[in-house]
């Protein structure tokens, strides 16, 4: 008889651990940790890490999420590293789908352009990878395109 109510705290805990939805902070932390996450990998994909894309990433990050240099290069950190040991962009891309809507997914689409512009030259590994993550979070070639034209300072 004593067992009965030791067990059912045990299978209440056990759903509170494994079922509980993340609390707004966890969320907002994860989401922020995934769009930095790709924006470090658009500044890899030439082979080439260039100051001057760190430093866009940087500017984007503060801005983006209201954070000082030191929270916002924390967040960098912390997203390189999480980075290096995804398999694909599935993580990231799957976080971004739940929080995000479609202009805000074109908005950060636009920020991968600027963060591709900021050496000067597109590499086509970086215009290989903006395409690939707009098809990922679902945004059509066409705002696609207004990202890139409107992220280039040439223009």
């Amino acid at each position: 008889m004593y067992a009965k109510p030791n067990m059912l705290e045990q299978i209440k805990l056990f759903f509170e651990k494994h079922l509980s939805l993340p609390s707004p902070d966890a969320a907002e932390a994860k989401l922020q940790e995934a769009l930095t996450a790709l924006m470090t990998e658009m500044m890899t994909m030439d082979d080439v890490c260039q100051n001057v894309e760190r430093t866009k990433i940087l500017s984007l990050v503060q801005k983006c999420f209201s954070l000082s240099t030191e929270q916002a290069q924390a967040l960098m950190a912390k997203a390189e590293h999480k980075r290096q040991q995804a398999v694909d962009y599935y993580e990231f891309t799957s976080t971004i789908n739940q929080c995000l809507g479609p202009e805000e997914k074109i908005k950060f689409v636009k920020s991968l352009w600027q963060i591709a512009y900021a050496d000067g030259a597109i590499d086509p590994q970086e215009e290989y990878l903006v395409r690939k993550i707009a098809d990922l979070l679902g945004v059509s070639h066409t705002d696609f395109i207004l990202a890139k034209l409107r992220a280039n300072p040439d223009t």
